[in-house]
């Protein structure tokens, strides 16, 4: 029997604390030492396992192919929609050969709803392509074989191996970029080197899920206009708490169901 879901999942009480300062504009402190930052980094991967329990990966697939081809279609628009697109895509299209052979305006018809339907359409044909000419129409295993796919990049490949082939990776998307630099961990913008530093802080085992669990806190709780702090379990490890309201009442209100984060 399945423990009941509780009015407001991916809340828990934030520690009742006071900002110290104003949070700092950039929240990694270069004398925290290594060890410190990986400490307190396990700590809040740790602390995200429990807020997120139901953390996945929110795209709708049944192989690798289609949680490529629907990776590349997130791009610039939300899970929602792409999963809206995908179920009339493979079942026109359902393996590469049959995309490579697609009618292109009947493919950019059909993403349309998607946005930027039209590079979009390029690169699902280009990829579907590529793996039938070097990859006998199979999706690759590896990472140096993925990106050299159209449209495909670190970020979708991580999610292509980590949620299709259990190969442990970090999704570098915007919320994680977001999140992990407010939580101090890196000061770094660029997703590659974001994505080599956090590597050195979280378990490499863990890597696929905290991908998801950091993405569904930036969803849900983190958010980039207003974080809710005051509902946050992270808070008391957290260098930027205080840039949204503390108030737990106040808080509480800015906490989204998954039904509303899904338009994010």
């Amino acid at each position: 029997m399945s423990s009941p879901v509780p009015e407001q999942p991916y809340a828990r009480p934030a520690a009742r604390r006071a900002p110290a300062r104003r949070p700092a504009a950039v929240p990694f402190d270069p004398d925290e030492t290594p060890l410190a930052r990986t400490r307190r980094a396990r700590r809040m991967a740790r602390e995200l396992a429990v807020i997120h329990p139901d953390a996945h990966c929110e795209l709708d697939f049944t192989n690798a192919f289609e949680l490529l081809v629907a990776t590349v279609l997130s791009a610039q628009t939300t899970d929602k929609t792409v999963n809206k697109v995908t179920p009339a895509l493979f079942a026109r299209y359902p393996d590469p050969v049959a995309l490579a052979a697609a009618d292109r305006a009947e493919v950019e018809e059909i993403l349309k709803p998607t946005g930027f339907f039209r590079a979009k359409a390029n690169s699902v044909l280009g990829l579907a392509q590529a793996l039938v000419e070097r990859f006998d129409g199979e999706v690759p295993g590896r990472m140096a074989d993925l990106v050299t796919l159209p449209g495909v990049g670190r970020k979708t490949a991580n999610v292509v191996l980590g949620n299709a082939f259990d190969v442990p990776g970090l999704t570098v998307d915007t919320h994680f970029g977001r999140l992990v630099r407010r939580f101090g961990w890196t000061a770094e913008e660029d997703p590659v080197k974001v994505e080599a530093e956090i590597a050195e802080l979280v378990p490499k085992r863990d890597w696929t899920m905290f991908s998801h669990r950091v993405i569904f806190h930036g969803r849900r709780v983190c958010h980039a206009k207003k974080a809710a702090c005051g509902a946050c379990g992270l808070a008391r490890w957290c260098p930027s708490y205080g840039i949204g309201p503390t108030d737990p009442e106040l808080a509480l209100k800015l906490v989204k169901t998954p039904a509303a984060s899904d338009t994010e």
